[in-house]
């Protein structure tokens, strides 16, 4: 029986790569979708992490949720809430008219990103 996990980290994997390909991009970067995909990684992961861990999770992109249910499993995350509070913010505010990202916070949403895909890789057991 396959990992139901494996969907979420190849989705977070996709993520990844957009988030890190725009933040490349030479002409005319998108930094809202750079914000918006580092977010979108990141919350995949933490839900791959959850069903590992056989946390039910409703419908939900709150990275502060997931992370409650993660802390469960890994106490000492519970530190980092206020960094997904502001990647969660960043990703959902930058895609409204009026607001945008800037470079400096997508390059900030893509260390977030990186950190988390680190250690989320790790507690899943992946290289």
């Amino acid at each position: 029986m396959p990992d139901p996990s494996e969907g979420w980290v190849k989705k977070a994997e996709g993520d990844v790569r957009t988030a890190l390909r725009e933040l490349a991009a030479a002409q005319d970067p998108n930094w809202d979708a750079v914000c918006f995909h580092a977010q979108q990684a990141v919350e995949k992961y933490l839900k791959a992490f959850l069903i590992r861990r056989g946390e039910a999770f409703p419908r939900t992109h709150d990275l502060r949720f997931l992370l409650d249910l993660a802390v469960r499993h890994v106490s000492e995350w519970r530190e980092k809430r206020e960094e997904l509070s502001w990647l969660s913010f960043s990703a959902v505010e930058a895609r409204y008219p009026g607001e945008a990202a800037t470079r400096e916070e997508a390059e900030r949403a893509v260390e977030i990103m990186r950190q988390w895909r680190a250690r989320l890789r790790i507690a899943l057991g992946l290289p």
